[in-house]
This record gives structure tokens, sequence and C-alpha cells, in this order.
């Protein structure tokens, strides 16, 4: 409404305003044509002829240079309205009211014409075209808001009833939902995602089920032996037997506490969020190496690091890096044969960095290599105090770092060759990134 009454208002004058400017050229015509009759009863007074298209709500003032006003129309006040050198438009205001002139000399003539109109009429117009458009809306709006409320209210409908249908569904149902013939297409992707999401939920909750009851199964078995052999070390009558009870709960022990910081690691990796920061593959792996040196001395194991041509930076989480070397590390030195020996090589291409860790064991089985992501699978002829979830750990924590994992045998010995993607640093960026 502020912009019809604005744009109104403007129209309005930019035609009234043309319309006072004609008019003063009609009537500077007719007192050149000497067509202008003045009123002897009162001699300041003039009657325009019958032709002259002139709207009583008009008035006009003629004013001689010489001799002062020399004619006006019905009622024109008798001062003048503006300074006898103005011309143009103005506003101004007479006896508390406010008036619209436009003002042209004619230096023929030897006189000023003056035309203008009341303010309050022009005011009164625009109130009349606001009053048009207002009325209809008055009895048009609430109409359109009716019609809204029953369109949004009607199209969401469907919407509602399927958020019903969710609400009343039970936590532990991710099954897919109920086809509805009804259902408007504006909400089917809506549905089939969700259908996505369920599924993906369920499978889920069923591998954190397996995981659960696998764990608990395997939790089991030493808990199991650390009760009996208790039993037995508390009932030995000889000091043999007590040896034999108290290594036994002693290897039971190591394998509960590596089955359980396996456990928490595995947890770590499927909750955290991947952080990459620039890091020195080389120092890493001597690092790992050098956590490892206690249990590959228990086997007798030699554990070497070949180094690279040249060193090699990339961009990945250290956390998961180191995790997932430091299972499949010590998965070789379980493997491998007492007295022998893992080494770890590292080597690049253009766009990736391979980490070689070769050992002297029999290698997965091609089944259970296929199974490696799978957590509690075991290979043959491994450390029985192994939980089967070295790999595992591994494989989730390569992955979530974009690598891969692959196992190979070779003449040699048996690989696991894991596949990093790397950033390329130039040389005199290096230590800018290692400092980093």
């Amino acid at each position: 409404m502020f912009w019809i009454e604005r744009s109104t208002r403007a129209e309005l004058t930019r035609v009234l305003d043309a319309r006072l400017v004609e008019a003063a050229q009609m009537v500077a015509s007719l007192v050149s044509k000497n067509q202008i009759t003045l009123n002897r009863d009162d001699r300041d007074q003039i009657t325009l002829p019958a032709s002259a298209d002139y709207d009583y709500q008009q008035f006009c003032q003629i004013w001689s240079f010489s001799s002062g006003l020399v004619g006006r129309s019905t009622g024109a006040p008798r001062k003048r309205l503006v300074p006898a050198d103005a011309t143009g438009f103005r506003t101004i205001t007479r006896d508390g009211k406010a008036l619209r002139v436009y003002t042209i000399v004619e230096p023929d003539l030897g006189g000023q014409v003056t035309v203008g109109d009341s303010q309050e009429i022009r005011d009164q117009l625009v109130r009349d075209v606001i009053a048009g458009f207002l009325w209809p809306a008055l009895v048009i709006l609430p109409v359109i808001w009716g019609l809204i409320w029953l369109s949004i209210t009607t199209g969401l409908a469907p919407l509602a009833r399927f958020a019903r249908d969710l609400e009343a569904r039970r936590t532990d149902d991710l099954g897919a939902l109920p086809e509805a013939k009804q259902r408007p297409r504006e909400i089917r992707p809506l549905a089939g995602a969700l259908d996505d999401l369920l599924a993906r939920l369920a499978r889920a909750r069923e591998r954190e089920r397996d995981f659960i009851a696998y764990a608990a199964h395997e939790m089991k078995t030493p808990l199991a032996g650390l009760k009996t052999q208790a039993h037995i070390a508390g009932r030995a009558q000889d000091q043999a037997t007590r040896a034999r009870a108290l290594e036994a709960i002693s290897t039971s022990v190591d394998r509960t506490d590596r089955m359980v910081h396996q456990l928490l690691d595995l947890a770590q990796v499927d909750s955290r969020e991947t952080r990459s920061t620039p890091l020195e593959l080389q120092a890493l792996l001597r690092q790992v190496l050098g956590d490892l040196t206690e249990v590959a001395d228990r086997r007798t194991i030699s554990l070497a690091l070949e180094p690279p041509a040249r060193s090699q930076t990339l961009s990945s989480d250290p956390f998961l890096l180191t995790l997932a070397l430091r299972n499949l590390i010590e998965n070789a030195i379980q493997a491998s044969p007492t007295g022998s020996d893992v080494q770890v090589k590292i080597s690049d291409t253009e766009t990736h960095v391979l980490i070689d860790i070769r050992d002297s064991g029999p290698g997965l089985p091609p089944a259970i290599a296929r199974q490696a992501q799978e957590k509690f699978v075991k290979g043959n002829n491994v450390d029985p105090s192994g939980s089967g979830l070295g790999l595992a750990i591994a494989t989730d924590a390569i992955t979530a770092a974009s690598g891969d994992i692959r196992f190979e045998r070779q003449a040699d010995g048996h690989h696991t060759i894991v596949t990093l993607s790397r950033t390329q640093y130039r040389e005199g960026h290096q230590q800018t990134a290692q400092d980093a």
C-alpha cells in the first residue's frame, strides 16, 4: 500500500502538472488573441470562452508588468501568489491552504500568467485511488489466507501421517517402511532415504550384536582358564604343578590384556574422526618397530627397516597409521617361526607410498585372506594367544586413512603390502612440512 500510495501520487502529480502547463499556455494564448472578456462589474475578473477546456477546479491570474493584476478566474485570490519574475512550478500556502501553481511569462504581452489548483484535491484523488485498492484487498486477503491455509494443511497432511507412523514404530523396528500407494511423490525420496538409513542402521546393529557375541565368547575362554588354573594353583601339592598353573595364569592374563587393548583400539577406530597431518613415514616406522622390540625378542625375531631412497612425507592420520602398522607388524612377528626375521620396506610411486612387511610365516590361506576385514577370524598356525582382531583393526584403520591392504605369497616369504595415497612435497618444502 505504501508503494501504491507513492506511485499513485507521483503519477497524479505528473498528470495534473501537465494540465497546469497546458492551462497556462491556453490562457496565454487567449490573452494574445484578445479572446478574454473582462467583467465590467469587477474589472479584474475574467470569463473564458465557452470553447475553452478549463476545469473549474483550477484558477488563474493574469498580471501586467506595468499595471498589476489585470484578470483572474472565479475563486482565484487577488494577492500575488509568486514573485513577478518567477516561472515554473511551486507549492505554496495561502490562507491556510496548500496550492500547486505554475507560472509563465509572456514578454510580448508584457505580462505573467499563473495557473494553479488545490493540493487538497490532489490528496483526495490519491486517497480515492488507495481506497479503491484497499477495500477489495481487505475482502480478498482473508479469502486468500484461508485458501493458503487449506492448501498447506491438505498438502502437508501426508507428511504428518508419515511422521505419526514413524513415531509409532518401536525402537527395535528397523525394517523398511510400509508402502503406501497414496503417498505423494514429493515425499517418496524422503521415504526412500529413510529406508536406506534404516537398512544401514540394521546392518550396523547386526555387526554390533555379532561383535558383542564374539567378544563375550572370546573373553569367556581366558577367564575360564584363569579360574581353572587358579583352582589348580591353590590346590597343588607340589611346586612344579603350582608353577605350571601360575605360568598358564600369566599366559591367560597376557591374552586377555591384549584382547582388551585391541577392543579399545577397535572402538577408537570406529568412533575417531580422521585428522590428517604431514608426517615423515620412516620416523613413524622406527617408532613402531621400537615399540615391538620386546615382543620380537621374546620370539627371537629380528626386525629390520630398509630405508627408502629419499625421505617420504605424506599426509595422513598418525594415530590410525601407527595403530594399523603396529598390528600388521605384530601379526607378522606372531606368524614367523622362532629365529627368523621381519623386514619392512618403503617404496613409492608418483601418487602412492607402499609399505611392504615381509615375514617368514606360512601366510594367510586364501579363505582367511578374503575374510581379513572380519573380526575374530584367525588363521592357521598362528599364536594361540591371538584374538583375531589385529587384521580387522589394521584394515579399518587403513581404510579410514584412505589406504589399502593386500596379501601376497612370494618366493622369499609372505608379504603384507599397505598402499597409501600421498601428498607430494617439493624438496624445499619437506622441512617446512616436518616442522609443521
